[in-house]
């Protein structure tokens, strides 16, 4: 009893949702014998396609190779351009790396963290391929505007098809990483069908779970055929094979092609089985509890002069509520960090999203300087994300508030 005084109970910043339904689910799925791609992914990716507005929706085992396989669907390669946030998670710049391509790295807005689209035309050139937003935080990106933006007359001009591809778009690619955003709103749209092509994060920590996994929104314009897209993406996904497991099963299909050297990131029905149950009781539970906790926590500490509390909601955007990050006004990155210890040391976990792309080795050493993103800087140097997810009761949530405002 002395000990759960001085040592309360400790407060993690984002642990999955799993209860007795989800194990009932996948418990189902091994039961199944279907454990690898089958009739579960299947229905997953209908099921998206229906929620988010789209025709096709391809699932994946991570948003990363999503967003790889797409850049390499579009050809982009050595020589070629990708304009990215300075402030996201690595993935989206690494996923370029991948292909050759150089990631130009632009500046973000002061209030929403978003990329800035005044900075995107800046850096556009014959070399760019491909716009990858990223919707930090949950916050949809302003879409209106980046697809504005890439079908202007003077930056079509500047766009250099290299393959057949890149000829029939005849401009740059929007490749939204909406890792964080699925179930966000703009202008009454769900992410998903806002631009080119969406990619969710299915990650461990993200709103809706697989444990691991993503999925590609197709939503081209009307002279693509979006099945045969799928198509084409489901063979990329599965080593360029013609078949996955679930179509040879049927009587005398066992034999398939090889049409490509493709990849192997196929989600499986495990993996779906948990995305089921999320996806079912999304909209009306997860969101409505996640919006719970972001309302409490600008409540308290919009208080406090000392805080800044993120934009979330506005009249035409909603968030998807997945990471609160709040700033501290006036403090260095020193001190913050000073004070994420102290919050540790109160048994609260909390978090920095994200430290900006020029920060990270890889990236100092191939050329980029933090010295040319001030406002990313800034916002990082001042910001700690706070613990958001289901099972936060309303007394870890007050703790969470009281150890933060007393630090």
């Amino acid at each position: 009893m002395i000990s759960d005084i001085f040592f309360p109970a400790p407060i993690p910043f984002s642990p999955p949702r799993v209860d007795d339904k989800t194990i009932a689910e996948v418990t189902a799925a091994l039961k199944s014998g279907w454990i690898t791609t089958g009739p579960r992914v299947k229905e997953f990716e209908k099921r998206i396609a229906q929620y988010v507005g789209v025709e096709k929706v391809v699932c994946v085992n991570s948003a990363s190779a999503g967003l790889e396989l797409m850049l390499r669907w579009f050809g982009v390669q050595e020589g070629d351009e990708v304009i990215v946030p300075a402030y996201t998670y690595c993935a989206t710049a690494n996923v370029v790396v991948h292909c050759g391509a150089k990631p130009v790295m632009v500046e973000i807005n002061a209030d929403d963290f978003n990329i800035n689209v005044q900075n995107i035309e800046k850096a556009i050139t014959e070399k760019t391929k491909v716009i990858m937003p990223v919707d930090f935080a949950g916050f949809p990106c302003d879409y209106d505007e980046l697809n504005q933006l890439v079908n202007q007359e003077n930056v079509k001009q500047k766009f250099t098809p290299k393959t057949s591809i890149q000829e029939k778009l005849g401009r740059i690619l929007i490749l939204s990483d909406a890792a964080h955003s699925i179930g966000a709103k703009y202008k009454g749209k769900r992410t998903g069908s806002l631009t080119d092509i969406t990619v969710f994060s299915f990650h461990a920590v993200k709103n809706l779970t697989t444990a691991e996994g993503g999925a590609i929104c197709l939503n081209l314009p009307k002279e693509f055929s979006q099945d045969e897209i799928y198509k084409e993406l489901c063979v990329k996904s599965l080593h360029g094979q013609s078949k996955d497991a679930l179509a040879k099963t049927q009587i005398g299909s066992w034999r398939y092609d090889v049409c490509e050297a493709g990849y192997k990131c196929n989600m499986t029905d495990i993996l779906a089985a948990i995305g089921l149950v999320e996806l079912e009781r999304y909209e009306n539970d997860m969101l409505v509890k996640r919006k719970q906790i972001f309302d409490t926590y600008s409540e308290a500490f919009s208080r406090d002069d000392r805080f800044e509390v993120p934009v979330y909601e506005t009249t035409i955007k909603t968030s998807s509520y997945h990471v609160y990050p709040l700033r501290i006004k006036n403090i260095t990155e020193s001190e913050r960090d000073a004070m994420i210890q102290q919050i540790a040391q109160q048994n609260i976990a909390v978090n920095v999203h994200f430290i900006p792309l020029p920060m990270l080795s890889f990236y100092k050493k191939a050329g980029y300087n933090m010295e040319d993103f001030p406002v990313a800087y800034d916002n990082y140097a001042r910001e700690i994300s706070l613990p958001v997810y289901y099972d936060l009761t309303e007394e870890q949530l007050k703790r969470v508030i009281d150890v933060v405002v007393n630090q």
